[in-house]
């Protein structure tokens, strides 16, 4: 017997929400994150600005969702080395920060998580926290296979591989050579492995 309660209202439709993913996309590159609104996205996508916000909350979390966590999506790497996998990590962070809908979206992310505090725990909450518990899996096999300690601070060298990407691309605005990814992951496969 489930213990989950039932669902209330009309499922999601896959649909709706591939088309105002896309449009936030679209006009974050076409317009900027300043003039990007529920109400246009929500014109672009063909829904209503009622659909948009029984999704997300506002403007942050949508544009956040849309740009930010494609990687998510991605199935865990499983290369059969610590470096392999950290380096398939990587690029998809790579792609997901080179994309101009990323380039557009973040000054302003920026300043309306500064701005705003609970906004910032309900994407750690709701976004990093489940993403960097997905991605455990890849230090769970490195320890198994003996590469890392069972001690790594998994955390931390997720918030490193990250914050080297969005360094590097987001803030920096480098344009990321192709062996970006892989020189990363072997600087953190290095620096954690076991000696």
């Amino acid at each position: 017997m489930s213990s989950s309660p039932p669902s209330r209202g009309r499922p999601r439709d896959p649909r709706s929400h591939e088309a105002i993913v896309g449009a936030v996309n679209e006009l974050l590159a076409e317009v900027g994150y300043a003039a990007t609104s529920i109400g246009a996205v929500a014109a672009r996508a063909g829904v209503g600005k009622d659909t948009v916000y029984r999704r997300w909350r506002g403007k942050p979390e949508l544009v956040f969702e849309a740009v930010f966590t494609t990687t998510d999506l991605a199935p865990t790497p499983d290369t059969g080395t610590l470096a392999g996998d950290l380096t398939a990590l990587l690029q998809g962070l790579v792609d997901e920060f080179e994309a101009p809908a990323a380039a557009a979206a973040l000054p302003g992310l920026l300043a309306d998580f500064a701005a705003d505090p609970v906004l910032r725990t309900r994407i750690r909450d709701h976004f990093l926290a489940p993403s960097k518990q997905r991605l455990a899996a890849v230090f769970e096999r490195a320890a198994e296979r003996g590469e890392i300690g069972s001690d790594t601070p998994v955390d931390l060298v997720l918030d490193t591989l990250a914050g080297a990407v969005f360094f590097h691309i987001g803030l920096v605005g480098e344009s990321p050579d192709p062996q970006l990814a892989g020189r990363l992951a072997a600087v953190i496969a290095k620096g954690i492995e076991i000696r």
